[in-house]
């Protein structure tokens, strides 16, 4: 079988669990593939934990400038595993861990140093859809279907991943998403603000990975101070961005780019 064309000529990377994939390229472009197929790529209470984990690995790899999320065999993913969940909620303090460890995981795929996109397949539904939120953009298959669907189970969504959803979608669609559990397709997910760029499935893949390259030659401290400040609420988002100003005074990006501009090459960030 032919290697999926994200993980294609990159070297793994190995991982604590079952169920999680790492690759990282020469091109600066890492790749995290959930890879669960017989389950949809469901993830386990493992996963959630090794999450944090893994990604830190990822972001020390030499190289590294931007991070693809991504799913096996043609789904991102189920959300959380069912019948873990329904053993976990079999004991009320071991749902309050459960739900710690998942909003960690979340955090850290929030708080990844690099650019993150999501790269949606299939099903991308329940906890799978909370870390495509958490990535920095969503490009999504026009096959795609995505929700997140708490109501369906009677669980109350945490705090972390509602708010984070409002401030993607806005406060109307997080409600109409999260009362309903509505399967949002295809086109659809753009006009609602939950995805970035729909691309036919089969074109997805390098879409998402020609996007990743782009931005492998612009600038890191440019990219940078716009995560720190889009990542946080608008009231601290000067505070967030001032530390970036004043190095920008002094980093070799400004006068790399404005040189290669007055050159007319491109520039070597």
């Amino acid at each position: 079988m032919d290697q999926p064309l994200l993980t294609r000529g990159r070297t793994p990377l190995s991982t604590d669990v079952d169920g999680l994939l790492a690759h990282i390229g020469e091109d600066g472009v890492a790749v995290l593939t959930f890879s669960r197929p017989l389950r949809r790529n469901a993830i386990t209470l493992a996963m959630w934990q090794a999450l944090p984990k893994l990604l830190f690995r990822i972001a020390e790899q030499p190289g590294v400038r931007v991070l693809l999320v991504t799913g096996a065999d043609g789904t991102f993913s189920a959300g959380a595993d069912i019948d873990e969940l329904a053993e976990v909620y079999g004991d009320p303090d071991r749902a309050d861990d459960y739900h710690a460890v998942n909003v960690a995981a979340e955090e850290a795929l929030a708080a990844f140093p690099h650019p993150t996109i999501a790269v949606v397949h299939g099903a991308c539904v329940g906890g799978g859809c909370q870390l495509a939120v958490a990535c920095d953009l969503r490009f999504v298959a026009n096959d795609v279907r995505m929700g997140i669907t708490p109501a369906k189970l009677g669980v109350v969504y945490p705090a972390v991943p509602t708010l984070r959803l409002a401030r993607l979608v806005g406060p109307s669609q997080a409600k109409y998403l999260l009362f309903s559990g509505e399967l949002v397709q295809g086109l659809r997910t753009t006009v609602i603000g939950l995805a970035d760029r729909v691309v036919p499935a089969g074109e997805l893949d390098g879409n998402a990975l020609e996007f990743a390259r782009l931005l492998t030659r612009r600038s890191p401290q440019t990219i940078g101070a716009v995560k720190a400040a889009l990542s946080v609420p608008p009231e601290q988002a000067a505070q967030a961005l001032e530390p970036w100003e004043r190095r920008s005074r002094e980093a070799s990006d400004v006068h790399e780019g404005l040189a290669a501009f007055l050159e007319g090459r491109p520039p070597r960030f």
